[in-house]
C-alpha cells in the first residue's frame, strides 16, 4: 500500500512481532514505511528466534527485551525507550496472546486453573499492566494512540478457543475501562480491533484453526482480512485521523461479525452431498 506519512515524527513501541508471520511484524513494516520511529518488544524467550532483529534491521529499529507480564521490566522498557527515541511515546500496539491450555488441548471443561489464569495474566492483564505504567511514568504523550488485538470469539461461542474467549472479553473490557481513564487525564485513546482468522504463528496453534479459517471466509462478504489489512487498519488508529476514536472494539473481518449464513456456505454444504 502506498505510504502518506502518516506517522511522520510518530514514535511507537510494538510488542509481540515474532516472525514474518506476526500481525506486529506487518504493523512494525507499515509504520515505518509511514514514516515512525519505535521499538521491538518481545520477552527473552520469543527473541531466541532471532527474526526480530532482522526486522529491526529492515526497520531501523531497536529491540528491547521485557517480559509483558512484569511491571519492573515494562518500566524499564519505558524509559529505555523515552531515552533511545527521544520523547514520549505516541502509539502503542499490544499483540500478545498465549493459552498453555490451548497448546495443551485440555478440554474446556477440564481447564487447569493456573494455565486459566497465566492465559488471563499474558492476554489481557499484560494490556492494564502496559497501561498503567505507562500512566505513572507519564510515557506517553497527549492524543496518543493504544490498538490491541481481539477476536470474536469474546462474544460468541468459538469451541475450540477455550479459555482465550475469556481473554478476550477481559482485554475488551480493559480497553473500555482504562480508555476512559486515560481520555480524561492525557486524551489517550485506547481501541481494539476484532480481526478475521488470521494465519499466524500463535493462530496455528488453535485446534482446528483451518476449519475456522474456512468457515470465516466463506461467511464473509469480503472474505478474511489478512495481516495487511490489519496493519493498515492500525496506521489509521495510531494516526491524527482517527483522534476523536477510543474505547472502540472495531471490526476488521469482511464482514463476518455481521452475517447469520451465506449462500457461499449453503453451497458449500450442498455440494458436500450434506443436504439440500
Amino acid at each position: 500500500m502506498e505510504a502518506h506519512s502518516l506517522l511522520k515524527g510518530k514514535r511507537g513501541i510494538i510488542f509481540g512481532a515474532l516472525d514474518e508471520n506476526s500481525i506486529a511484524w506487518k504493523v512494525a513494516l507499515r509504520a515505518h514505511e509511514e514514516g515512525a520511529t519505535f521499538v521491538l518488544s518481545n520477552s527473552p524467550v520469543a527473541l531466541r528466534k532471532k527474526d526480530i532483529f532482522e526486522l529491526a534491521k529492515e526497520t531501523e529499529s531497536q529491540v528491547i527485551a521485557a517480559d509483558i507480564t512484569e511491571v519492573s521490566e515494562l518500566e524499564d522498557l519505558f524509559e529505555e525507550s523515552m531515552l533511545l527515541l527521544g520523547g514520549k511515546i505516541d502509539f502503542i500496539l499490544h499483540s500478545v496472546g498465549m493459552s498453555p491450555n490451548v497448546r495443551k488441548n485440555i478440554p474446556y471443561p477440564e481447564l487447569d486453573y493456573d494455565y486459566l489464569i497465566k492465559t488471563l495474566d499474558v492476554s489481557a492483564i499484560s494490556l492494564h499492566k502496559v497501561l498503567a505504567v505507562a500512566n505513572k511514568i507519564d510515557a506517553l504523550s497527549e492524543w496518543g494512540s493504544v490498538v490491541t488485538l481481539s477476536y470474536i470469539a469474546s462474544q460468541r461461542v468459538f469451541s475450540s478457543y477455550s479459555d482465550m474467549a475469556h481473554a478476550k472479553s477481559m482485554l475488551e473490557s480493559i480497553v473500555r475501562q482504562f480508555g476512559y481513564h486515560y481520555g480524561i487525564s492525557k486524551k489517550v485513546r485506547i481501541n481494539s480491533i476484532s480481526q478475521s482468522p488470521t494465519r499466524t504463528t500463535a493462530g496455528a496453534g488453535v485446534s482446528g484453526f483451518n476449519a475456522f479459517f474456512n468457515y470465516a471466509d466463506a461467511m464473509s462478504p469480503l472474505g478474511n482480512a489478512d495481516s495487511q489489512s490489519c496493519a493498515d487498519m492500525c496506521m489509521f488508529l495510531f494516526s491524527d485521523m482517527s483522534r476523536m476514536m477510543t474505547m472502540q472494539n472495531l471490526f476488521n473481518d469482511g464482514g463476518f461479525s455481521s452475517m447469520g449464513i451465506s449462500n457461499k456456505l449453503i453451497e458449500q454444504y450442498i455440494d458436500c452431498g450434506c443436504g439440500e
